[in-house]
């Protein structure tokens, strides 16, 4: 069965068909995979290479994906609907095959590897235009642009050529003519071709606009490369950043760039273990206040980035532990008063002795030069929450009189709502006498 390539087009005389996503899944528990049965068909109706769909359903699904060429066998690893599957083929043609002009499909697209970028024109309107380069998938079909069909236009050309030229040489009349005009005619210059920039503007203003186009270009692959790495490179990435901005003293405002580093590399959690290694020493107390918006920026209202930022602590402890071993309590209510640190978070830290950062007798000692400051933050809840209690239970007993009767054998109690007070009265004008 057949459907619309642009489903959002619910005419049935739509010129533009493709056949229905076909999906069986095979194997059981963690070999588990879908196998996408008609891949090749559906690319074919998109005039798309069926790896490219094939990759961009691992990208969304999070996937690892397969491709047997010679078998036309197009995999993505788990167990996933034919139904879901579809559905996610229509984003796929509306970032890659649709024209943004016409919603035609009839586009083709045109990959430089040398600029890395990729083009998008269309044979319906004549649009031409650059393709948003964020996707992964567009990292995907930089390494393996589509095959041009020029080459096998022109093989068939040439064998046509060739056929007619011994029919005349059989028929006996020789075509110079013909011939000369095989020489003397030039080869028709593709548009597409590599070497088109040369007529283009040389102005300097022309070639800062063309070398801003490129550097987009550039981090929008360096974005979408990033996040494919591994999370120890990524981490990595982000300490040569804090620590290239520490060594040329633009750390102090430079933390919203910083934030939006940790973010982009997907890392925000670890960021204050990364920012306490590089910001705190011995001076520790002092340098809570002087990065106190770094860290803000991280911990706030974030519990996981909080227990990174304990496991930070614990790493600078290790490293200066005679100046700052018997200090723990006093610098841990700095990072308290600071609104780095919850209370819960804290409770939590210290009911479990971790040898995570340090190692386990140097975690305990820790833990014990801690045991007061913990003691102290527990009983000052505690206070909290019982001078609450005893508020309340003072507004009930203001509400509360005990009335006596001479015929009641019993006391009752009632509640009486509080007198509205009266008016003042108004201050008399001594002057108006």
């Amino acid at each position: 069965m057949s459907v619309n390539v642009n489903r959002s087009v619910s005419d049935q005389f739509y010129r533009y068909k493709m056949p229905r996503l076909i999906a069986k899944v095979e194997g059981k528990g963690n070999g588990i995979k879908t196998v996408i049965v008609n891949m090749v068909d559906v690319a074919k109706a998109l005039n798309r290479p069926p790896t490219y769909p094939t990759k961009f359903f691992g990208c969304e699904l999070g996937a690892q994906t397969q491709f047997d060429s010679k078998n036309d066998r197009y995999i993505v690893n788990g167990s996933h609907e034919a139904n879901k599957l579809q559905d996610m083929l229509d984003g796929f043609i509306r970032k890659f095959v649709l024209c943004p002009e016409c919603d035609n499909p009839e586009t083709d697209l045109h990959v430089n590897p040398k600029k890395q970028t990729i083009g998008n024109s269309c044979k319906a309107c004549g649009y031409r235009g650059m393709l948003d380069t964020r996707h992964k998938l567009c990292t995907f079909i930089l390494k393996n642009p589509p095959e041009s069909t020029e080459g096998g236009s022109a093989s068939v050309k040439k064998e046509k050529e060739k056929k007619n030229r011994k029919k005349d040489k059989e028929n006996g009349s020789g075509s110079e003519a013909g011939n000369q005009e095989n020489f003397d005619a030039p080869n028709p210059v593709d548009g597409d071709d590599d070497d088109e920039d040369w007529a283009e503007e040389t102005t300097e203003e022309a070639q800062r606009r063309r070398m801003e186009e490129i550097s987009d270009h550039a981090k929008n692959l360096t974005l979408s490369e990033d996040l494919e790495k591994p999370l120890e490179e990524r981490v990595n990435l982000f300490y040569n950043f804090v620590k290239h901005k520490k060594e040329n003293k633009t750390i102090d405002g430079a933390d919203k760039e910083i934030l939006a580093e940790a973010e982009r590399l997907d890392v925000k959690a670890m960021g204050p273990l990364i920012l306490s290694e590089l910001l705190f020493n011995e001076n520790i107390r002092d340098q809570i206040k002087k990065y106190k918006r770094h860290f803000l920026r991280f911990c706030l209202s974030n519990k996981k980035a909080q227990k990174y930022l304990l496991g930070g602590f614990e790493c600078v402890v290790k490293l200066h532990q005679n100046q700052l071993l018997s200090r723990v309590p006093i610098i841990l209510k700095d990072l308290y008063d600071a609104d780095l640190l919850e209370e819960d978070v804290i409770f939590a830290w210290a009911e479990k002795v971790s040898k995570k950062y340090v190692s386990k007798e140097l975690a305990k000692e820790i833990h014990a030069k801690a045991a007061p400051f913990v003691k102290w933050l527990k009983e000052a809840e505690e206070e909290s929450e019982g001078s609450e209690e005893d508020e309340e239970e003072e507004d009930d007993d203001e509400n509360v009189e005990v009335v006596y009767s001479s015929s009641a054998r019993e006391l009752k109690v009632e509640t009486v709502k509080p007198d509205k007070p009266e008016k003042e009265e108004d201050d008399i004008d001594i002057d108006a006498i």
